[in-house]
This record gives structure tokens, C-alpha cells and sequence, in this order.
């Protein structure tokens, strides 16, 4: 149902029936009418509000706007962005996508590029993968669930889950093999001066990173010098060489494209790799790029429509589902769940649960006990359990894990459609 009338309208909240639903995203340009739209539906009776605040100054008064205007969960994408960068940042590992299980378990991307102890190999014959498990490959834009017969091919991605410890010896190793040397970040350039920005120069300047922002826009400059400390911030045209060149980019150990435009967080971003900077990432809006992002010599993209998402995924669900991750463009998700006591995938070996394809329980987390799944592996109530989907399985998941008091999952990508 789409009702084209403002949603600071009584009348058109009270015709929408606010107060018979579970739950009102307010996500306008405007975080006043964000907030004003959460405190009348919760007046009508709506029984969780989410409001996205954005302005920094209002972040700093998160507690008494939740606490006396009613407002449950509020989002701010470009902070949760910067966050998810700056934890890439601070990771050695190769391509990060995340943590779970309290940090027990880790997934990494890999591109084997023509690296001999991959390209043309079986799964199955890979050698140190007893401890891992290989989730998807993707290849040419495409995502290909894999089985141990499955034969590797050059630039092919691997996605890998497994045991943080492990993971992090794996990374090790493959950055050995592949003459990558990792240090720690201690320098960045950030490209554009928006809130992304702000908000991530702010926590690595507090984490005694350096960083240098470049910015075209004058007074954003003043507005950005007055409120970081410890930063440096360069008004100019980011994309200059000679600038860039001046900054001296070539002993930065991290770059961050991080303007408005697409085209250009990329093209900068493969500038600073070629320029030998060690991390070159960049922010993505369009759908369209993500599925060409492994075609090109950066490091990682980050789209803040999928980031927010996933957040508001997690507070969604609540209780059972702890994170929920989009990944491969929204052509897959990783979940972390609690196992309830009725739900149908209990007290059975994996393998006779008969899994589509495309759903992988990459790991089971049982008394803080790690354990990689095979098919004898039996799912408890209690378990922690981290499952990889890809979306078009979604109802096939959600059957798996439906019980007599209903199903977990509910309409998980119908929401995320409703928040783009």
C-alpha cells in the first residue's frame, strides 16, 4: 500500500491506521519531521517507533529525545557507516565483511586472483580448509553455491567462515602467499567532507589515527575545523594530482572516497591503489556498481543503503536474530540467531533436513564452543547459529525455521525493500 500524503499529517497517519501497526520507520530528508512523525504515531497508539536522525548536534541528545518523545530505536546511516569503515580500517584482514557470535566467528571475502594454490583446484582438495567453510563464490558478477567438486577459477571470491583465531591465521597466510604485508593504519585520507566523513574522521582522530580530509566547499571546511579536533582538513579539489601529490597520498596507509558521487569515490580509490596506498575503499549508492565492485583493484565498497538496513533488520527482529548482514549487492545475507525451543530445525542431523542449496548453516556456537558444521552436525535449542541465505531462499528459510508460535524470519526482505 503506498499513500502519497505527508506523514506529519494526523489525518493521513490515522487513515493509514498507525495505531494497529507494530511498527512506523520515519526516514525523511529531515530529522525533525522524523521525530515529529514517531511522537504522533506513538500518541495514536503505534507500538514501535525508528526515526532516522542524521545532524550530529542531535546525536549528542539521543537519550532525552528516545526517553521523552517516545522515539524506540533511532538510525543514523552515515554514522553507522563510518563505523563499519573504521572497523575495516582497524582489521589486517584481507576483505573483512564481519563478526558474530560475540566475536567468536569471522567471515572474510578472498580473491584468489592467480594465486597457484587456488586457481584450479577443487574445494574439496584445498589445502588447511578442514577448520572453514566456504559459503559462495562469486565469479563474474555471478553467485555460485559452492560443493566440494566445485573447481576454482583466477579472480574468483571466495567467501570464507570459521573460527576468528583461524580466520585470522588464514588471512595471515594468504597475505603471505600473495605478498601482501599489513600494518597497522595509522595515517588516512578522506576524500569529501559530508557527515560520513565527519563522523569517521572523529573516531579514528580518537583512536590517534592521522587524518587528513580534503574538502572543495569553503565553508564546510570551517564547519568541519571547528568541530574535529586533531584533523586536518584541506580545502581543495580532491581529485587534483597535483593537490593529492602536494598531500603527499603516496605515504597515506588508507584512502576513503567519501563524496556524493559514485564515479568518483571509485576513481580516486583506484588512483590511491595505484599510487600504493595499502587500503583504498570507497562509498557506493547504485545497486549497479556493486555487482563490477570485484572487477576493480580497491579494497572494499560500502553502501550505506545495505548497512542501514541490516541495522534495522536486527532491531526488527529482536530477541532471536542478534545481526543480520546484506551482502553480494542484497543477493545474500548472513544471520546470527538464537535457537528457540520449537523451532523445526532442532535434534536433527543437518543433513537430513534437506537444505536448498542456497541456505548454509556456516557455523554453530554451542557454550562458546565453535563448531564448523558437517552433516551430521545437530542444531540445539540455545545454539547460536550463522546462517548464510541468499535472498531468493528467504521463504524457503523461513519454512525451515518456522514453529507452532510462528516463524522467526517473518518478512525480512520485504522490509528491506520497504526501507529503500
Amino acid at each position: 500500500l503506498t499513500v502519497a500524503a505527508s506523514g506529519i499529517n494526523i489525518d493521513t497517519l490515522k487513515k493509514v491506521d498507525v495505531k494497529n501497526c507494530d511498527l512506523l520507520v520515519a526516514c525523511t530528508k529531515e530529522d525533525e519531521t522524523n521525530t515529529v512523525i514517531c511522537l504522533l504515531a506513538k500518541k495514536l497508539g503505534c507500538k514501535k517507533t525508528i526515526a532516522r536522525i542524521r545532524n550530529p548536534e542531535y546525536m549528542e541528545q539521543l537519550d532525552f529525545v528516545k526517553t521523552e518523545l517516545g522515539i524506540d530505536y533511532t538510525i543514523n546511516p552515515e554514522l553507522e557507516t563510518a563505523k563499519v569503515i573504521e572497523k575495516y580500517l582497524s582489521k589486517n584482514f584481507s576483505f573483512y565483511i564481519g563478526d558474530f557470535a560475540k566475536g567468536r566467528v569471522t567471515m572474510l571475502d578472498f580473491n584468489i586472483g592467480h594465486n597457484e594454490n587456488f586457481v584450479g583446484k577443487k574445494i574439496k582438495n584445498l589445502s588447511g580448509f578442514n577448520d572453514f567453510l566456504i559459503t559462495a563464490i562469486s565469479r563474474d558478477g555471478e553467485i555460485i553455491i559452492p560443493n566440494g567438486s566445485i573447481r576454482l577459477v583466477k579472480n574468483d571470491i571466495i567467501h570464507v567462515i570459521g573460527k576468528s583465531a583461524n580466520i585470522a591465521k588464514l588471512d595471515a597466510k594468504f597475505q603471505e602467499e600473495v605478498g601482501i604485508a599489513r600494518k597497522r593504519i595509522e595515517r588516512v585520507m578522506i576524500l569529501g567532507g559530508g557527515r560520513v566523513s565527519f563522523y569517521l574522521a572523529k573516531r579514528l582522530a580518537q583512536s590517534d589515527i592521522s587524518v587528513t580530509i580534503l574538502e572543495e566547499d569553503k565553508e564546510r571546511c570551517e564547519v568541519l575545523d571547528e568541530r574535529l579536533d586533531n584533523v586536518l582538513i584541506i580545502h581543495g579539489d580532491g581529485t587534483d594530482i597535483h593537490l593529492l601529490e602536494e598531500e603527499n597520498l603516496k605515504s597515506m596507509d588508507a584512502f576513503v572516497g567519501l563524496t556524493g558521487y559514485d564515479e568518483q569515490n571509485l576513481l580516486m580509490a583506484l588512483m590511491a591503489k595505484q599510487a600504493g596506498v595499502s587500503k583504498a575503499v570507497a562509498k557506493i549508492s547504485k545497486e549497479s556498481y556493486i555487482k563490477v565492485i570485484d572487477k576493480l583493484d580497491i579494497d572494499a565498497a560500502f553502501n550505506t543503503v545495505y548497512i542501514t538496513a541490516s541495522n534495522i533488520l536486527k532491531y526488527i527482529r529482536g530477541g532471536k536474530v542478534i545481526s543480520v548482514s546484506l551482502l553480494l549487492g542484497g543477493d545474500g545475507e548472513v544471520t546470527e540467531i538464537i535457537v528457540g525451543e520449537n523451532l523445526q530445525v532442532t535434534g536433527k542431523p543437518l543433513a537430513d533436513l534437506n537444505l536448498p542449496k542456497g541456505i548454509i548453516i556456516g557455523s554453530i556456537v554451542r557454550n562458546g564452543e565453535v563448531i564448523i558444521p558437517k552433516g551430521s552436525s545437530v542444531i540445539y535449542p540455545g545454539d547460536r547459529i550463522i546462517v548464510f541465505s541468499l535472498t531468493k531462499d528467504l521463504p524457503t528459510l523461513r519454512m525451515f525455521m518456522k514453529s507452532n508460535k510462528g516463524g522467526i524470519f517473518g518478512e525480512l526482505r520485504n522490509r528491506v525493500k520497504g526501507i529503500r
